[in-house]
């Protein structure tokens, strides 16, 4: 996980930036819109693409983490793993991790999955997306000076 880090670090994919309350909420903004256009996509039946946003409503959230600390990372998987890494937060790792999984099936390959399946696991990611954007926020909300500080320093440490 480090060795995956450090590679990104060295080809300037992820990076420490100012800390930005305005970028952060502009990718909250972002996911809300996401989780909109899932649900949207949801009831219309299109339930791959509802997939894709409910995964897209999660990442933004995470951007938006990110920014606000002063991450900037180009990579959904390094991203994905710095919610680990840095904040610890493992049930949220798994929440991305799974939904990002789910985007990728329905984004890039054709199944012969039944309707009833495409449904349920939209459903789920929808769910799962919301959970996520309510936790999410309360960790963005609860950031401070002194948390942000120390979130730096363990990325420069990895």
């Amino acid at each position: 996980m480090n060795n995956f880090i450090n590679k990104l670090k060295s080809e300037d994919k992820i990076e420490l930036v100012d800390p930005s309350v305005d970028i952060c909420n502009s990718y909250l903004e972002k996911s809300s819109n996401c989780l909109k256009s899932a649900k949207l996509l949801l009831q219309n039946n299109l339930y791959e693409n509802s997939i894709g946003m409910s995964y897209y409503a999660m990442y933004n959230l995470l951007l938006a983490l990110l920014f606000r600390t002063g991450i900037k990372c180009e990579n959904h998987s390094g991203s994905i793993l710095l919610l680990k890494l840095l904040f610890g937060k493992n049930v949220l790792f798994k929440l991305i991790s799974d939904a990002k999984r789910e985007r990728i099936d329905k984004q890039y390959y054709i199944t012969t999955e039944k309707d009833e399946i495409s449904k349920e696991i939209s459903d789920q990611l929808l769910d799962n997306a919301e959970d996520f954007s309510l936790k999410m926020r309360v960790v963005i909300k609860n950031l401070n000076n002194d948390s942000i500080e120390e979130l730096r320093k363990k990325l420069r440490s990895i």
